[in-house]
């Protein structure tokens, strides 16, 4: 399984701060908890590349915005 592996899970996703001053990612599916917490830089450049994943899928499928 790799990142182009389509599968069919559903997730619930929750993105803020801590009250650490961290950035919190947190995924929840099938009774799974996934609790991943980011520094504020480190959590601009996930969203960065998030972006730009974003543009490249677009550019693929013509689906301009």
């Amino acid at each position: 399984m790799g990142i182009d592996t389509e599968r069919d899970i559903e997730a619930a996703l929750q993105i803020g701060p801590t009250d650490k001053g961290m950035v919190r990612i947190f995924v929840e599916a099938d009774g799974v908890e996934i609790p991943m917490d980011f520094a504020p830089d480190d959590a601009e450049e996930i969203a960065d590349e998030i972006t730009a994943a974003a543009k490249r899928a677009r550019a693929m499928t013509g689906n301009r915005r």
